[in-house]
């Protein structure tokens, strides 16, 4: 059994179990077993070392995999995976932790808690201070000694 997480766990996926289907939850929810399908919660989501979950997506306030995930996870405030974790997906989210002997392949936007588009905030520091001049610019240049 994973070790007790912050927080009330209202609902759990027993090890051994398997379910199914759409599951929104009020509140957290842990999952110990086998899940396919959609799942969402206002609280967090805890995936066990013996969890696995199938999804298109994931959405929690947080995450946290110590289990098997196959679909992307999107986190209003952070994703941790553990040593065991293990995901096959795109994880949106502010804060990432990810711990040694993670196993990940998808895409990661880390989003600080930007509310805007996490490109043109990229893209707008990149373009701002000095610019880098054309060859022509560079050449015609007249350079003092």
């Amino acid at each position: 059994m994973p070790p007790k997480q912050e927080g009330t766990i209202n609902s759990i996926i027993g090890e051994g179990s398997v379910f199914q289907g759409k599951f929104y939850v009020n509140g957290s929810v842990q999952i110990d077993g086998k899940f396919e399908g959609e799942i969402s919660t206002n609280e967090q989501i805890i995936i066990g070392e013996t969890g696995k979950v199938k999804t298109d997506v994931l959405r929690a306030k947080s995450v946290t995999v110590s289990g098997v995930v196959i679909g992307g996870i999107e986190a209003q405030e952070t994703i941790k995976l553990n040593e065991t974790g293990r995901v096959l997906g795109n994880i949106i989210t502010p804060q990432l932790e990810v711990k040694p002997g993670v196993i990940l392949k998808g895409e990661v936007t880390i989003t600080a808690g930007q509310k805007k588009d996490v490109d043109k905030i990229i893209e707008d520091s990149y373009n701002s201070g000095p610019s880098i001049p054309t060859s022509k610019e560079f050449l015609d240049k007249k350079f003092e000694i």
